[in-house]
This record gives C-alpha cells, sequence and structure tokens, in this order.
C-alpha cells in the first residue's frame, strides 16, 4: 500500500478512474487507493464485474467501487435499491475493499432505512457515504445520521462546488467527527489547490481525478458520425495520468509535513 506517512500522518490520495489503463497510472503515481467507477462524464454509476475483477488482479493497492445504478439524482427506487444489493453482493464475492454508496429522501434528507440495508449487506467491506452528501437538505443533520449509521467516511465538498471553496466547511465536520468517521475531501482537487484544501480543512483523506486528455490511436476516423452525447470527442478521453496523480501526493504530503513541523 502507498500511503504517504508524513510526521505521524498519512494523506491517502484515492483516484477515481473508469478504466483499467487509469487504475494502473494511478497506482504508478502513488495514489493510495483507486475508487473505480463507469462513465465519470456522467459523474459515475456502478462499473461492469469485468472491469472490477480486471483492475482488481492488476493492483496492489485497496480498490474501492461506486454502487450508483443510474446517473442524476439519489432517490431511489425499491428497483433500483434491488438493484444496488445485487451490485454489492457481487462486490463481496470478487473480494474488494470497499464500495461508494449514497442514498437520499425526496425531502433531502439521508434515506436512513435504504443505508441500514446496504450497509448490513456490505459488511465486512468498507463504506464510504459519497458525494450524495454535497446534496442534502441540511449537512448537520446528515452527518448526524451518518454517524449513527456506522459509515467509515464521507466524500464532501463542504456542500459548496469545489473542495477549495467548502475547505473550510469541511474542517468544521473533521473537528465535529474526530476519530468516529474519516471526512475525504474530493471536488475538483489538483495539485495547484490540493496543499490549500489540506491545509484548511486538515483532512487526512482526498479524492481526486488526476486526469489527462490521450488522443485515440485510430489511424481511421469516420467525420460526421459520433457516439458521444456530451459534445466530446470520439477520438480523445481523459485517463488518471501518474504525473498528475504523484504531484497532488507530493504536494498533499508536503503540506502535512509543513503541519507536524510547525507544531513540534
Amino acid at each position: 500500500m502507498t500511503d504517504r506517512d508524513v510526521g505521524g500522518t498519512r494523506v491517502i490520495v484515492e483516484a477515481c478512474v473508469d478504466a483499467i489503463d487509469g487504475a494502473l497510472e494511478a497506482e504508478r503515481g502513488g495514489a493510495g487507493r483507486i475508487e473505480l467507477c463507469g462513465e465519470l462524464l456522467q459523474g459515475g454509476v456502478t462499473p461492469s464485474a469485468g472491469l472490477i475483477g480486471a483492475v482488481w488482479d492488476r493492483i496492489d493497492i485497496p480498490l474501492f467501487v461506486l454502487v450508483r445504478p443510474r446517473p442524476g439524482d439519489f432517490l431511489y427506487t425499491e428497483d433500483e435499491l434491488e438493484v444496488m444489493r445485487r451490485d454489492i453482493e457481487q462486490m463481496k464475492m470478487l473480494g474488494v475493499d470497499g464500495i461508494a454508496i449514497g442514498a437520499l429522501t425526496a425531502a433531502g434528507d439521508v434515506d436512513v432505512p435504504a443505508m441500514t440495508s446496504l450497509l448490513a449487506l456490505a459488511r465486512p467491506m468498507s463504506v464510504t457515504f459519497h458525494r450524495a452528501f454535497d446534496f442534502v437538505r441540511d449537512q448537520s443533520s446528515a452527518l448526524d445520521s451518518l454517524l449513527e449509521l456506522g459509515v467509515d467516511r464521507v466524500l464532501t465538498s463542504g456542500g459548496a462546488a469545489t473542495a477549495s471553496e467548502g475547505a473550510a466547511a469541511i474542517g468544521k465536520m473533521v473537528e465535529r467527527v474526530g476519530e468516529r468517521m474519516i471526512v475525504m475531501a474530493g471536488g475538483s482537487i489538483t495539485a495547484s489547490n490540493v496543499g490549500d484544501v489540506v491545509a484548511v480543512s486538515r483532512v487526512k483523506e482526498v479524492h481526486v481525478r488526476g486526469a489527462a486528455r490521450v488522443e485515440s490511436a485510430m489511424a481511421h476516423r469516420r467525420r460526421g458520425v459520433s457516439l458521444s452525447k456530451t459534445g466530446t470527442s470520439d477520438y480523445d478521453r481523459s485517463v488518471a495520468s501518474a504525473d498528475e496523480i504523484r504531484q497532488v501526493v507530493a504536494r498533499a504530503a508536503g503540506t502535512r509535513r509543513a503541519e507536524s513541523t510547525s507544531i513540534q
């Protein structure tokens, strides 16, 4: 495992990827954990069993998998919850280290009954409540619900558009939960801002894309035909970059080192 231990504290960089090459690049760059998703251009959905198995076989760092049955909001029908339960059962059979889930009520609260059933099924895997947390009606109340549920960590931008903007709010959550739950900062974190996010929020885990555009090797390119509905090209894609991840890891660790020195 490549978690960075600096001055008695670790800054774990979780890399969010949606392809096997991205997972391998992230590990090479020093990521401490992978969160594997499908369709990140849609905000992420549950990846295929084939992708999960292939990544699991190739990496040596912890693997968490997103369980999200569709894009859009986090208000799920019973049928959608059944899909999630079946996916969680598959994750357990594959032996992954953890999952990222989240479910809300129509009123914008944590869906405690849904989460209770999903958590019971997920154990002993580690469970992250994903950025559905940034869509709740009241983050203070939602944090109470997650603590009562026994969720291991929450991923959040502090309710802001980016983790940089929400760093102070994230810091208040870190102080409030103490050792009872991990607060992981996420939301447009890059090498250029991770130091400030860590310094202000004092998180020990950050969630990043760390991606770069990769041009297709296709020599033949059919013009006037596209399968993309998002305005992106069919001949390039965003993939986690070892260089980008390496910079994030180094700057996050440098911030922790400076904090540790100042405390002493």
